[in-house]
């Protein structure tokens, strides 16, 4: 029988989040004390991500410790600085003989037009985050962590696209847990994966109704040099089965079906599309099971990152347009 369970229940994982809401940017950071198996699957063409190479299956690294989802482009890199700072405080990491190296990944979102650019994620954002992870759980979905300056809908520019935001959901079938989260912020519109409805994306310019991304595309084939570049959509799926990274790439790769359920245009050149997959757990369960719900509870996160997001920096939310 499949159930809802919160995301911060699927296994031995804590999540904390800290955010500059005025500037508008934030981190999300996911923790194992005793380390987690990971795979990463990058679509897009612009990522902004930190050590990305470790979770390469011929790499020597068989864990790491954090994996961090923040704001700020390729500026935002930086927090990890301060993840690994209380990792290292609290003698977690890899150890090396004179001290243990925490293995922290990160993938950005841009949200440079979003609130003060001159404000991005750093050490102290990582670190505070980090220490909500580890000593007072605080994640929620909506304009928060990752999320806070996160918009949909940016075809035509910042003036006619929605606020977005990070989301989740987690389900448990029998002993198998699996859930995602995941900041959106795409240049593609958004829709509800059960129904095919848009919930969210390019407005219409007076900005009371939707246009259609895909049909504005279709209307030229000009080669676009240079085209708007401020998105890219990041999350983890994290499950309590145990996998290899082999495994676990593999996952996060079918886990970017629920993207394109959800998101169109997605994974274009405009786009830093990336999705961790995480194995906090001992359960035995099949590949290409997990594969196949990573992808369903992942198209079901993005459709509650845009539910839970707040109108903000003067950008449209989805509960907000009538």
């Amino acid at each position: 029988m499949e159930r809802e369970i919160p995301i911060t229940e699927v296994g031995k994982i804590r999540i904390g989040q800290a955010e500059n809401a005025s500037a508008g940017t934030g981190c999300t950071v996911l923790i194992s004390e005793e380390g987690m198996c990971a795979g990463l699957d990058i679509r897009g063409g612009g990522p902004a991500s930190r050590d990305s190479g470790l979770l390469d299956p011929l790499t020597a690294a068989n864990v790491v410790h954090a994996v961090v989802l923040g704001g700020g482009s390729a500026f935002g890199l930086g927090a990890a600085n301060g993840v690994m700072a209380y990792l290292e405080e609290k003698d977690i990491g890899f150890d090396v003989g004179v001290t243990k190296v925490p293995l922290v990944v990160q993938s950005d979102i841009f949200d440079l037009t979003v609130g003060d650019m001159t404000v991005r994620p750093d050490p102290a954002m990582g670190y505070e985050a980090a220490k909500a992870a580890m000593e007072s759980p605080n994640y929620k979905d909506g304009n928060f962590g990752a999320g806070c300056g996160a918009t949909v809908g940016k075809l035509c520019g910042m003036e006619t696209c929605m606020k977005s935001g990070i989301g989740s959901y987690c389900m448990e079938i029998g002993e198998l847990r699996i859930g995602a989260l995941v900041a959106v912020n795409s240049l593609g519109d958004i829709f509800d994966h059960k129904t095919g409805k848009k919930i969210a994306g390019l407005l219409t310019e007076d900005r009371k109704g939707f246009r259609d991304s895909l049909s504005i595309m279709k209307e030229s084939i000009k080669v676009h040099e240079n085209r708007f570049v401020d998105n890219t959509t990041i999350g983890a799926v994290i499950t309590n089965a145990a996998f290899n990274k082999s495994q676990l790439c593999k996952i996060a790769g079918m886990a970017h079906n629920g993207f394109a359920r959800s998101i169109r245009p997605v994974h274009t050149s405009a786009d830093g599309d990336s999705i961790y997959a995480l194995s906090v757990g001992e359960v035995s369960a099949d590949q290409d099971l997990v594969g196949t719900l990573a992808a369903e509870v992942m198209s079901e996160a993005i459709t509650r990152a845009i539910e839970n997001a707040e109108s903000a920096y003067g950008f449209i939310s989805a509960s907000d347009l009538k």
